[in-house]
């Protein structure tokens, strides 16, 4: 997730350096890069869990992430309509109107 080295200082550094910091260096520095799994699992993981806790400020981040580790936009579009029975219509349509915009923006097509 070398790309990802320097995201957080770019969008909170300025008030949270701190953090930061942490998300750069620790997150995205040691924890994604850990060799226990496959960035492609990591995105299809984090995409879940931010569906299911309806962590939308997170979400288009992961998605367009997920799909620079080779997450297809039918992967996740299947991923969200799963996870309508297990976390809830409202976090599952919700998911789905965020991953619509970030497919758009990605020039992602069906």
């Amino acid at each position: 997730m070398a790309n990802a080295s320097h995201t957080a200082r770019r969008a909170f550094g300025d008030i949270a350096p701190a953090l930061a910091d942490y998300t750069d260096k620790v997150l995205f520095g040691e924890v994604w890069e850990r060799p226990g799994l496959s960035p492609r699992d990591r995105s299809l993981v984090t995409v879940a869990s931010l569906v299911s806790l309806y962590r939308v400020n997170e979400l288009p981040f992961h998605l367009k992430k997920a799909l620079e580790n080779g997450i297809s936009r039918d992967e996740l579009v299947e991923l969200i309509t799963h996870l309508a029975f297990y976390s809830g219509w409202p976090t599952a349509s919700t998911a789905l109107a965020i991953a619509r915009r970030v497919f758009e923006e990605a020039g992602v097509k069906s």
